[in-house]
C-alpha cells in the first residue's frame, strides 16, 4: 500500500516562511548606539560575520524571509530544499496513481518522465530567468550545478547503492533472484536485468550529444558561432525530447511484439529437443537434410486419432506434454503459430509432408543459430537455452497480477490534485531556493556551483532515489530492470528536457555559454555508465564501487580545470 504524502507538514513550514517574512526586522550590532539601521553593523567582531548581516537583502516576492548571514540562508536552503522534495514527492504520488488508472501509453510515456523532471526544469528556469542579464550571467551557475549534480548522482552514489541492496548471488552470468548467501563478494554477488534497460542505459548515451554541439566552439577555440551553437544544441535537444517521449509511449508495445517472438522461438526449440528426446534416430541426415523415416514415426505418435493430419487439439496435446513452465504461455497463440509455421496449404490441419517439412525449416533455423553442431544434434539444445536466455532478457510481465483501482473517479481527482499542488510549490519555492544558494555563495565564498551540485540534488531527486532502492531491495530481476532504466529514464529527461530550458534561456537572454568542466563531467559519467549498460546485463558489486568513485572524481575534476587551470 502506497503512503500517501501528509499536508500538514508543508502547511506548516509555508505558514512559518510567511510570518518569518512579515516580522524581517533590524539586527542591533552597535552597542554604543543601542540600535542600528540594520545596514552598517560597524562594531561587529569577525568571528559574528557569520551571523550578522553586513548588507539588506532583497526578499522574493517582497514577503519571503531573506537574510545576507551563511547560516540564516543556510537553514532557508534546508527549508526551501524540504519544499521542494514535497514537491518532488506529490508529483511522483500523483503520477504512479494516474497511471494506475490510465495505464501506460500516452500517460507513461509522456506525461510522467517530464514530471518526474518538474522540478530540476523549474529551479534551471528561474535561476536565469529573474534580474539583468548581469544577474542571470551570475545565478545560471545553479541551474548547471542542478543538472550536472542530478545527473551524476543518480549514476553514481544512487546507481550504485542500488547494486548493494539489490545483490543476488551470480551464477553463470545471471544473478539468481531471492537468493544472497555470497555476501559481498565483488564478482560472485551482483544484480542482472533485461535488454530493454540495455536500450535506456543506450538512450541515455545518445542523450548527451546536443551537450558536445554546444561546446564545440570552446572545442574548436572558436569565439564566432557560440549563439548559433546554442540555438543548434537547443533544437537538437527539443527533437531528442521528442522523440524519447514517443518511444515511451510506443516501447510497451513493441515489448510485447518481440515478447511473443522470443515465446515463439523457445515454443519451436522446445518441440525439437522434445522430438529429438523421443525419436528413435537423428532428426536430420548427414547432408543436413530431415530424416523422413524418423520424422514420419514421430508424426504417427503425435496423430492420436490415425487420420494422417495434425489438428489443433493435437498439436495443443505436444505442447502440453512438453509442459513450457518456464515462461508464462499463452496456449491457444502458441497452437496457432505453430499451425502457421506447419500449414503451407491453409486448410488448417498439417500433412505428414508439410510436417517434415516444416521440422526441416526449424533445425537450419536452430543449426544457424547455434556455434558448434559438428556431427551432432547438440546444437538443438544450445538453440533451446539460446531462446530461453533471449525470453529472460526482455523480461515477461505477463504474469504479473495487475490489481484494480478503487474508487477510480476519486483517484483520479486525487492524482491531478497532487500534481497540481507538487507543480504549484515547485513554481513558488524554486526562486526563492535559487537566491538562498547564490546568497549562501556570496556569504561563504563557495562558488553557486559546488552548493548547488551537492545540495538541490538531494532536494529534487531524494524521493525517487528513496522509491529506487526501495525496489531494487526486492532481489528481483524484473525490480532491477525496472529500477536501472528509470534512473537512465530520469537522466535522459535532464539532457533532454532540462537542458532545452537552460538552453533556451542562455539563447533568449544572451547569456554566455562558459561551462566547459561541467560538461566534461556530464559526458565522462553518462558515456561510462551508458557503456556498461550497452556491453552488459549482469553488473557484479565491483561495479557499484566504481560508481561510488566516479562521485568525488567528478567534483575533484570540476574544481582542478576551472580553479587550477581556469577553464571557467
Amino acid at each position: 500500500m502506497r503512503r500517501q504524502p501528509k499536508h500538514r507538514p508543508l502547511l506548516t513550514v509555508v505558514v512559518f516562511l510567511v510570518l518569518c517574512g512579515l516580522t524581517y526586522g533590524r539586527f542591533i550590532a552597535d552597542q554604543s548606539d543601542l540600535v542600528s539601521d540594520g545596514v552598517h553593523p560597524s562594531n561587529v567582531p569577525n568571528f559574528l560575520r557569520l551571523y550578522a548581516p553586513e548588507e539588506t537583502c532583497e526578499q522574493t516576492y517582497g514577503f519571503m524571509p531573506c537574510t545576507s548571514t551563511a547560516l540564516g540562508n543556510l537553514f532557508l536552503i534546508l527549508v526551501y530544499g524540504y519544499l521542494m522534495f514535497l514537491a518532488a514527492t506529490y508529483l511522483s504520488t500523483g503520477s504512479e496513481l494516474l497511471l494506475e488508472i490510465l495505464g501506460p501509453g500516452l500517460v507513461g510515456g509522456l506525461f510522467l518522465p517530464m514530471l518526474g523532471a518538474l522540478p530540476d526544469a523549474m529551479l534551471i528556469l528561474v535561476s536565469g530567468l529573474s534580474g539583468s542579464v548581469e544577474t542571470a550571467q551570475s545565478q545560471v551557475s545553479v541551474g548547471m550545478g542542478l543538472l550536472a549534480g542530478s545527473t551524476v548522482m543518480l549514476l553514481t552514489v544512487i546507481w550504485g547503492t542500488c547494486i548493494v541492496v539489490g545483490k543476488c548471488d551470480i551464477v553463470n552470468h545471471v544473478a539468481i533472484d531471492s537468493q544472497d548467501t555470497k555476501g559481498f563478494s565483488l564478482t560472485g554477488s551482483g544484480i542482472s536485468t533485461d535488454i530493454w534497460t540495455s536500450y535506456a542505459g543506450i538512450i541515455m548515451a545518445i542523450s548527451v550529444v546536443p551537450f558536445i554541439i554546444v561546446q564545440l566552439p570552446q572545442i574548436l577555440h572558436s569565439n564566432s558561432g557560440r549563439h548559433l551553437s546554442v540555438l543548434i544544441g537547443l533544437i537538437v535537444s527539443a527533437s531528442l525530447l521528442v522523440s524519447y517521449c514517443l518511444y515511451q509511449v510506443f516501447q510497451p508495445w513493441v515489448q510485447r511484439r518481440r515478447l511473443a517472438y522470443a515465446k515463439h522461438k523457445h515454443v519451436i526449440s522446445g518441440i525439437l529437443k522434445h522430438l529429438k528426446m523421443r525419436a528413435l534416430g537423428r532428426l536430420s541426415t548427414e547432408d543436413g537434410r530431415p530424416n523422413a523415416e524418423v520424422l514420419e514415426k514421430l508424426f504417427k505418435a503425435i496423430d492420436e486419432n490415425e487420420d494422417g493430419y495434425l489438428s489443433h487439439s493435437e498439436l495443443r496435446a505436444l505442447i502440453l506434454g512438453i509442459q513450457f513452465n518456464e515462461i508464462n504461455l499463452d496456449q491457444d497463440d502458441a497452437v496457432e503459430k505453430v499451425m502457421k509455421d506447419f500449414d503451407i496449404t491453409l486448410d488448417s490441419r498439417v500433412d505428414l509432408r508439410e510436417f517434415i517439412d516444416g521440422v526441416g525449416r526449424w533445425l537450419q533455423e536452430a543449426k544457424s543459430a547455434a556455434s558448434n553442431h559438428a556431427g551432432s544434434m547438440k546444437y538443438i539444445d544450445e538453440f533451446h537455452m539460446q531462446t530461453k536466455r533471449h525470453h529472460d532478457l526482455l523480461g515477461d510481465q505477463s504474469d504479473e497480477i495487475v490489481e484494480g483501482v478503487e474508487s477510480p473517479r476519486w483517484n483520479s481527482i486525487k492524482a491531478v490534485l497532487l500534481l497540481l499542488l507538487g507543480t504549484a510549490i515547485a513554481a513558488a519555492f524554486a526562486d526563492p531556493l535559487v537566491d538562498a544558494v547564490d546568497n549562501f555563495s556570496d556569504a561563504t565564498k563557495i562558488p553557486t556551483f559546488f552548493i548547488s551540485f551537492i545540495a538541490l540534488p538531494l532536494a529534487t531527486n531524494s524521493s525517487e532515489a528513496v522509491s529506487a532502492i526501495i525496489f531494487a531491495s526486492r532481489k528481483k530481476l524484473r525490480s532491477a530492470s525496472l529500477t536501472f532504466s528509470e534512473l537512465y529514464g530520469a537522466v535522459t529527461m535532464n539532457n533532454a528536457l532540462c537542458l532545452s530550458v537552460f538552453l533556451a534561456l542562455v539563447y533568449v537572454r544572451g547569456l554566455v555559454w562558459d561551462f566547459s568542466s561541467e560538461v566534461l563531467v556530464i559526458l565522462i559519467v553518462c558515456i561510462v555508465m551508458g557503456v556498461f549498460a550497452s556491453i552488459r546485463t549482469t553488473f557484479p558489486l565491483w561495479t557499484a564501487l566504481l560508481a561510488f568513485i566516479l562521485y568525488p572524481f567528478s567534483l575533484a575534476l570540476v574544481y582542478v580545470l576551472d580553479y587550477v587551470f581556469g577553464w571557467s
